[in-house]
């Protein structure tokens, strides 16, 4: 059964990627305008318009465009928190600032802040979450990018007691129909999604 379900999980993710590679500068740079916008917004409808810490990610290539979502953050007064993958699937984090470095990951294919590292325990305070996903389904099902460390670390979120308002960053096609993704126990729901037509809550979310 596993097998199965990762058979399905990996054949959509391959064909978003696809689908990915195919837009135009013109359209990454609409849809991290448009999610910058939306995003910034609905930080500050949490926040009820305090600063706050926000988790986000750092697009890299053809996924959605999430450094206008950063700017945009971090000019609304919230410290930002970008991720560091760490050996065993962990995540460490690290503060963000238009000053702020980069470097290629040992662990994935990614580029990450420079920086002081910070433990879970302080994304464990942050006002809000936003988290890599190659598709969701309406049902809060999520494809990720395969490592597992997203799901690892909202579980550590789950164990500690922390809800923090969490959202899936996709493009407007990449939410799929209840039920188009495979759940197993260890995957963690998302209860909504932001992309460039704006943020759209799927459960138990407001």
């Amino acid at each position: 059964m596993l097998q199965e379900s990762n058979a399905i999980k990996d054949g959509i993710r391959a064909s978003h990627r696809r689908r990915r590679a195919g837009l135009a500068p013109a359209q990454l740079e609409a849809a991290g305008l448009a999610l910058a916008t939306h995003g910034d917004a609905w930080a500050g409808s949490v926040t009820e318009g305090r600063p706050g810490i926000a988790c986000v990610y750092l697009g890299v290539g053809q996924e959605p465009p999430t450094l206008p979502l950063i700017n945009a953050l971090y000019r609304s007064g919230h410290k930002v928190l970008l991720p560091v993958c760490e050996p065993a699937r962990e995540l460490s984090w690290v503060f963000w600032t238009p000053d702020t470095g980069y470097e290629r990951s040992r662990y994935a294919p990614i580029l990450e802040p420079a920086g002081h590292r910070h433990g879970p325990e302080t994304a464990g305070d942050a006002s809000v979450l936003f988290i890599p996903a190659t598709a969701v389904d309406l049902a809060g099902n999520r494809i990720g990018q395969g490592g597992g460390y997203y799901d690892k670390f909202l579980g550590h979120l789950a164990t500690a007691g922390k809800e923090i308002p969490l959202s899936a960053v996709i493009y407007d096609d990449e939410l799929l129909p209840a039920g188009s993704i495979p759940a197993e126990e260890f995957d963690r729901p998302v209860p909504a999604v932001l992309s460039p037509a704006g943020h759209r809550p799927l459960f138990g979310a407001a």
